[in-house]
Parts: C-alpha cells; sequence; structure tokens
C-alpha cells in the first residue's frame, strides 16, 4: 500500500516513511521565516526556522527512498544528525535517532509497531538535552507521542492515526505560552515547538493531496509573514551558537555535558560513540576545543555569532545585509559597527579542525605554524553554511551583498553563488555575490566600501553597479620575510627555495587582475623589498588613495614601519592595523608584512 492510493495505509514502509518526510519538512521550509520571527527561546537569536529548515535540507537534497523501513529510518536519522543545526535542530534530529534505533530490522511497520518506536524515542530526547526545559519541543514531542501510543489499537490505518493527532499537537503547543514565562512575556509559541507541529502538518496536507509527483517536482518557496512587534528584544548572554561532531567518542554523553557545562549553557548531546554530535552557546570556543581536543576525532565545528543575528532581528541599522569570508581582514570594531556577517574559513592541522578567528585566533595560528608537526591546509565555506545564514538574513533583510575572497584562491565564491541561488529563488530577494578578485586587507576595503555605501543610503542594484570599479581599484603587496613556508606549503619547490634562501631573496607578492597570486618583485632583505613597495606606491602618486589598511603575521614592527611611511605619504591614518589572515600568513609565514590600498 502506498499513500497516493487512496486506500487505508495499514502498513508502512520506506517509501512511505520517506514521503512523509518529504511533506513534513517542506511545510517547514516553507514556514522557516515564521518559526525566526517568533524565535525568543532559549536565545531570541531569531534562527529556529533557518536550524530547522537546514537540518532537513540535507534529506531533500541527497536521500532517495528505500523499500525498508528500517533502512529508511536510519538513512534518515544519519543525514539529519549530520546537518543538525541549534538546539531545536538537534532535538529534532535526537527523536529520529532513537526512531531508529527502537525499529527492528523490518521493512515495513504496523501502526502498533510505530506508536511502540515513537514513544520510547521520547527517552532520547529527554536524555540528549542537560537541563530539559517543559513547554518547549520536548513537550510538544512528548504529548504527540504518547497520544499515537495511546490511540493506535483504534487506528488500523495511519493515515487516520496521524490525521487525528493533529488536535492534541495544537492543543500541546498553544500550552507552551502557559509554561514558559518568556513565551508568555512576548505572547508568542515555542518556535521549536510549532516548527514539529508545521512538520506533522506537512504531512497531513500531504495525506489529503496524496500526490507524490507533486510533492516531489514541487519548488519550495518561503512564504513572508509581517514582523511580529511583540517580540521583546532580551540581552544574548552568550555570543557563539557552537556546535561540533566527535567521531569515535572516549567520552559517555553525561561526561561529555560535564565537560561542556563548564563553558556555557543550552548543551544538548545527541547520537552515539560512533557519531556524536553536541550544541552549547558559549562565549570561549577557542578554549572550548582545546578542551575537547581528546574527546574523539573533531570533525566538524560551527559556531554562530548570535549577537549578530539578534542584530538582524531586533536593531539592524539598514536593510541590506553584507556577508564576507574570515580572509576578510578588518579590526572587529569596524565589523561590528557595520555589522557585517563573517562566515569562517576552514583551517586543518592534520585530524584537528579548526574555524579561522573563531575556533583559532591569528596569534594561536602562527605559533601552531612554528610547532606543529603538520602543515595546516584550508578549504572553503561549503554552500551549506552559505545556505545558513543567507536563509537567516533573507528572514530579517530585503536583500543581501556577499564578498568573498579570489576565486582562484578557494572555492569558497562558488559555494556562496549556488546557496545565493537557491535562497533568492526560496525567499524571492535579491542575493549578488562578488568576486573580489583579492584577499585579506584588500577584500576589507572592498567590504568596507561597500559598508559605508550601505550606510549613505545607496540601493543594492546601485552598490552592485559600482562594486566591480571599486574591485578593479584595489591593490595588496605582500613582503614575505622568508621563504620557508612557501616551501613546507608547497607553493615551491624545496630547490627554489633552497637557492632563493642561499641568495636572501625576498619575493613582493601581490594578485594579478584576474585574482591570481603572483611574484610582483624580490629584494635581498625584507626591509629592501619593503621599501620597493613604498617606491612603487609613490609612484602612482596621480591616484588618489581612498584608503589603506596595514597587515602583518606577528611581525608588529614592520607594521609600525609602514603605517608611518603611509601615514606621511597620505596624510590619513589606515583603516586598520591586523594580524594578516592566517590563510595567506600560511603561504607568506610568520613575518610577512603588507600594504593594501584602495584608490579613489
Amino acid at each position: 500500500m502506498t499513500l497516493v492510493s487512496g486506500a487505508p495505509l495499514v502498513q508502512m514502509d520506506g517509501r512511505n516513511l520517506y514521503y512523509t518526510f518529504i511533506a513534513g519538512a517542506r511545510k517547514i521550509i516553507a514556514n522557516q521565516v515564521e518559526l525566526n520571527k517568533i524565535n525568543v527561546f532559549p536565545v531570541n537569536d531569531g534562527d529556529t526556522g533557518t536550524n530547522l529548515a537546514s537540518t532537513i535540507r540535507s534529506v531533500i537534497e541527497s536521500l532517495h527512498p528505500h523499500r525498508s523501513y528500517k533502512i529508511t529510518a536510519d538513512r534518515i536519522a544519519e543525514a539529519i544528525l549530520l546537518n543538525a543545526r541549534g538546539n531545536s535542530g538537534i532535538i529534532f534530529a535526537q527523536f529520529f535517532y532513537g526512531l531508529s534505533n527502537e525499529t527492528g530490522d523490518l521493512k515495513s511497520v504496523t501502526t502498533r509497531q510505530f506508536a511502540e518506536s515513537i514513544q520510547r524515542s521520547v527517552r532520547y530526547v529527554y536524555e540528549a538535552v542537560a537541563n530539559p526545559v517543559e513547554g518547549t519541543m520536548l513537550t510538544v514531542i512528548k504529548d504527540w507521542a504518547d497520544y499515537i501510543y495511546q490511540s493506535w489499537p483504534r487506528f488500523s490505518d495511519f493515515n487516520n492515526l496521524l490525521v487525528s493527532s493533529y488536535e492534541v499537537l495544537r492543543k500541546s503547543l498553544l500550552e507552551t505560552k502557559e509554561k514558559l514565562k518568556i513565551l508568555a512575556k512576548n505572547n508568542v509559541v515555542d518556535a521549536g515547538a510549532k516548527g514539529f507541529v508545521l512538520f506533522v502538518e506537512g504531512i497531513i496536507e500531504f495525506i489529503h493531496s496524496r500526490n507524490v509527483k507533486e510533492l516531489i517536482l514541487s519548488k519550495t518557496e518561503t512564504a513572508s509573514f509581517p514582523k511580529i512587534e511583540e517580540v521583546i528584544a532580551e540581552k544574548v548572554d552568550f555570543r557563539y551558537c557552537t556546535e561540533a561532531i566527535i567521531k569515535n567518542s572516549r567520552f559517555e554523553n553525561s561526561a561529555l555535558k560535564e565537560i561542556l557545562a563548564k563553558f556555557g549553557d543550552s548543551i544538548v548531546v545527541a547520537g552515539s560513540d560512533r557519531i556524536r554530535r553536541f550544541h552549547i552557546h558559549t562565549n570561549t570556543p577557542a578554549e572550548l576545543f582545546d578542551e575537547l581536543r581528546n574527546t574523539g576525532t573533531l570533525t566538524f565545528q560551527k559556531a554562530d555569532d548570535m549577537i549578530r543575528q539578534s542584530e538582524a532581528v531586533y536593531s539592524r541599522k539598514w536593510n541590506i545585509a553584507l556577508v564576507t569570508d574570515s580572509t576578510c581582514d578588518l579590526s572587529n570594531d569596524i565589523i561590528d559597527h557595520y555589522q557585517i556577517n563573517m562566515l569562517p574559513i576552514n583551517i586543518n592541522f592534520g585530524e584537528n579542525h579548526y574555524l579561522d578567528k573563531i575556533t583559532i585566533q591569528p596569534e594561536q595560528f602562527y605559533k601552531l605554524l612554528d610547532t606543529g608537526a603538520e602543515y595546516p591546509k584550508s578549504s572553503q565555506v561549503n554552500e551549506a553554511a552559505f545556505t545558513n545564514i543567507y536563509s537567516h538574513l533573507a528572514s530579517h533583510y530585503d536583500s543581501i551583498i556577499s564578498v568573498h575572497l579570489s576565486d582562484k584562491l578557494s572555492g569558497t565564491f562558488s559555494s556562496s553563488v549556488k546557496a545565493a541561488k537557491t535562497i533568492s529563488r526560496e525567499f524571492n530577494k535579491p542575493v549578488t555575490v562578488l568576486n573580489s578578485k583579492n584577499i585579506s586587507g584588500g577584500l576589507g576595503l572592498i567590504v568596507l566600501r561597500i559598508a559605508r555605501a550601505i550606510e549613505a543610503g545607496l540601493s543594492h542594484d546601485e552598490i552592485v553597479a559600482n562594486a566591480e570599479r571599486w574591485i578593479s581599484n584595489t591593490r595588496i603587496l605582500v613582503s614575505v620575510r622568508t621563504l620557508k613556508y612557501m616551501v613546507r606549503g608547497g607553493r615551491i619547490s624545496a630547490v627554489r627555495g633552497l637557492v632563493a634562501r642561499m641568495l636572501n631573496i625576498n619575493p613582493i607578492v601581490t594578485l594579478d587582475d584576474t585574482g591570481k597570486a603572483v611574484a610582483f618583485d624580490k629584494a635581498f632583505s625584507q626591509k629592501a623589498n619593503m621599501e620597493k613597495v613604498m617606491a612603487h606606491i609613490k609612484s602612482s602618486g596621480i591616484r588618489k588613495i581612498w584608503n589603506y589598511i596595514v597587515l602583518h603575521a606577528n611581525n608588529t614592527d614592520a607594521a609600525a614601519w609602514y603605517t608611518e611611511k603611509m601615514e606621511t605619504l597620505t596624510g590619513i591614518k589606515p583603516v586598520s592595523v591586523v594580524n594578516i589572515s592566517p590563510i595567506i600568513g600560511a603561504n607568506a609565514g610568520v613575518g610577512a608584512a603588507s600594504v593594501a590600498l584602495l584608490y579613489e
């Protein structure tokens, strides 16, 4: 039997489970804006809808139906556990992990077998949360599971059983306002609980239509909702919503929770020893992951900036969101003032995974660069990360402009473009992605120019039209102190590096018009090539400098020298003096110093 036949569904197989899940998932994605707008607990950062949508997208995009109920349940559980985000996402994933665990090796299940596995799955959800709070998704899942378990004897047909459960869900959802004071204060129901109710609503709508072809071929579009003015901004105590996947964990869930409790709150631990995922709100993600080094293999990390998310909901300064990646070198005060959203590049020292400038700071990076046995490798920001941030921002902004390091240096730009197309279609809002053809301070200046244009009130289209000129007028010149890092990183051969060191040759590296890294010049000492950089800048004197940034890789003396010379030349102070992006530092090495300029 299938859900499209019109006949009673007395046995649910893997295909039925798959299509019902897809129906529920599409309902959540379509209503994610509403969920974001009512999100006030545990932190009112307006991302519950985004997190749930991200959690379930992997099933829609990568899984295919299998005849076996058990195989399908296992595949869904693993997919959403690996892609779960936020409190609600991990709780949702843990519920399905429990369902797959509590289902025998069955090709299909009866209403009784389904009800018993659902009932047993509730325990997994409560055990995952360090401090379970009633009046949330936990309560609604429990109430629904209790109803299914108590009611299955009256129904041999899955369709009728699921349809009949809606009234219990609706009542349980409304009661969340009575159980949590913060919900009553804001006159909203719990966003995670609402997400679960929407999931079941989607299934019920599918039962009524019974049209698999329409379900599979339909393009999900996100509905818009008016701003819910009653929601009141609350103080965000912990900045980073932090998550990781630990494979082959050496700690039980309880022991891991004890470690996490030292660093923050809102702790959820899901999965098994083979694949365990945790969630925590913390102010010190770098210290947290240093503590977790010996708990297993950390194969994934995520740290969303909840202050920036909260600003998007309650205190955004402008209606155009600005996004970049962590190779953008600007001081933190500028990033915060212009509410710039920054996604971290991934950095790996051997098996250890870091998030650039979040779970590893430049100073730590350069220390490991000299002392670590493994030379670091970087990897692009993936499409899923961009999809998550764009969907959250599209819930609150009119449009998005995203600017990234050169596509000749990373696939980050390509990932961003793909995600932008998806979210622009879902939300029917412009999401424009720009290739800076630059990096580090060069990228920083382009982002700053765009930020000031947004501040000045230019429209989305006006900014995009001007951006190509700003990009073409940007230059970065990096003075390299030693070639040993280029040799270790494989940028030049050991033989060429040896000859260069013997001759004491120090290159000046820049990016050409296409964004490709090239040797601009060379000298026999870093001081000499820094003089050459300044001579080149002076030779372009007819071009007025809009602004500049001084950068260094743990070389404050060189930075001070560049700053003094540039201030004398231009009469203005640098936008920023910052420790250069580790992505450049890994190749240019400790001691490198740089000037980035944007001409009028």
